[in-house]
């Protein structure tokens, strides 16, 4: 019959695991965060108000400025963010893009080239990095391969899975590729509780 102490310690080894991620430090009241992106950040197929950034906003009580661009793709997305960090510096950048990249068909590596290149802009002025995986096209859609490895170069925070099993649920969307109101609210939600865990809440 096995120990107590053999039985906690497998126990014990996995809750350490689970809490030795990347932490960020807290976020004062006055603190901007910018969500950055398509227009998955926009907020294309919900109401004025009602986009994931509107959202975040309330449930943090923080200032989230919405820095998302419909249409836009990762090269364009690196320029913008290049040119709005010459005059500007939040203190926590959110970044969910590339989902028109793999719309049109541009090569992978190239977007995950931009995509470093957004996070180094980023962690060079100290500015920490919350990384939203985005579905590559597919009849089964999955998070591109691209964003867990960029996360784990960079160990910047990662959501992995959340936006692609509310772009499967049809009750969460307002077409083929966007959300809808109660997608974006589901998206919020899910970004506010890895603030909360990761301590920046």
């Amino acid at each position: 019959m096995k120990s107590v102490s053999a039985i906690l310690l497998p126990i014990a080894l996995v809750l350490l695991s689970a809490c030795s991620g990347p932490k960020l430090e807290p976020l004062a009241v006055d603190a901007e965060i910018w969500a950055f992106g398509d227009s998955l950040t926009y907020g294309k197929g919900a109401p004025q108000g009602q986009d994931y950034p509107a959202v975040l906003a309330k449930l943090s009580h923080r200032r989230v400025i919405n820095e998302g661009v419909s249409g836009e793709t990762t090269t364009q997305g690196l320029e913008r963010l290049t040119h709005l960090l010459e005059y500007d510096s939040p203190e926590l950048l959110i970044l969910m893009e590339g989902g028109n990249d793999f719309l049109r068909n541009h090569d992978t590596g190239l977007t995950k080239a931009n995509l470093a290149q957004m996070i180094e802009l980023a962690q060079s002025r100290a500015i920490p990095v919350v990384l939203v995986g985005v579905p590559e096209k597919g009849i089964f859609l999955s998070p591109a391969e691209l964003y867990s490895e960029l996360a784990e170069t960079y160990g910047v925070i990662f959501i992995e899975d959340e936006l692609t099993d509310l772009l499967k649920t049809p009750s969460m969307k307002s077409d083929t590729i966007h959300l809808n109101a109660a997608g974006y609210r589901a998206l919020a939600e899910v970004i506010h509780r890895r603030l909360i865990e990761v301590e920046a809440l």
